[in-house]
């Protein structure tokens, strides 16, 4: 069963879009995670950033004590940020790379150029408990580091894949990359998960890739919820991993 894992990021930048600095606001992304499990979702996924921006502190201390799944906390290798994860004890870490000036995380982690530091967080965060994934682009030398950290998932960065969607060529050759990368991964170990820029009308595609594990979606779902409401928006989703396993591989 692939299982589905929800972002409720996207609930807090509305909340701050208005309620910046307040300490309380709405749309609350606790309760939207609770409503996201009463339909079905396997996990929730929350990323606290070093710069704050839609997540805070204290929505990973209520999601730890709330929610019933399981807890996937994003976060960038940064002391601070570690030092919660410690206290939060989620399920897992997923660790990913962090820019000011980007909208959203674009691009995977450089573990080759910092398979060291990155193994030692591993080891730490493993010692507590908490497994550890770490966000990467479908890349061979990346998914090779990747195993030689202790890592225990790579979460393969699909944003490419949800770009060159509509375009025929480029399209099938980052759905390839990624039935290459998970095949790679799971070879050497790895539990495979993937995520970013996924959706309804691209979701289908991603059954050609082997091995997966979970899909972490944030965006797609929370804006259908805008119209559909969150229960709809996330069994429409579940339609989607429930299919998972039936389609056709890329060879």
């Amino acid at each position: 069963m692939l299982k589905l894992g929800i972002n409720v990021d996207h609930v807090a930048t509305l909340r701050e879009a208005r309620y910046r600095g307040r300490g309380s606001g709405e749309p609350d992304p606790v309760e939207a995670a609770l409503l996201c499990e009463a339909d079905g979702a396997h996990g929730i996924t929350a990323h606290l950033r070093e710069d704050r921006r839609h997540i805070q502190d204290r929505d990973i201390f209520q999601l730890r004590e709330r929610i019933g799944t399981r807890l996937n906390l994003e976060m960038a290798n940064h002391p601070e940020i570690r030092a919660i994860a410690l206290r939060v004890r989620p399920e897992t870490v997923c660790l990913v790379p962090e820019q000011r000036q980007e909208v959203t995380t674009e691009g995977g982690l450089d573990v080759a150029g910092n398979e060291r530091e990155l193994s030692e967080v591993c080891q730490e965060l493993r010692t507590h408990q908490i497994g550890v994934s770490l966000f990467i682009n479908p890349d061979s030398a990346q998914i090779s580091a990747a195993a030689r950290t202790g890592a225990d998932f790579v979460e393969l960065h699909t944003g490419p894949f949800a770009e060159a969607f509509h375009e025929e060529s480029q399209g099938r050759e980052e759905l390839q990359r990624l039935v290459r990368a998970a095949r790679q991964a799971y070879e050497l170990g790895l539990s495979v998960n993937a995520g970013h820029g996924l959706n309804y009308e691209n979701f289908e595609a991603l059954y050609a890739v082997p091995h997966l594990v979970e899909v972490n979606i944030g965006h797609s779902i929370i804006s259908r919820a805008l119209l559909v409401g969150m229960g709809r928006a996330v069994r429409e989703m579940l339609e989607f991993t429930d299919g998972y396993g039936s389609g056709d591989r890329v060879e």
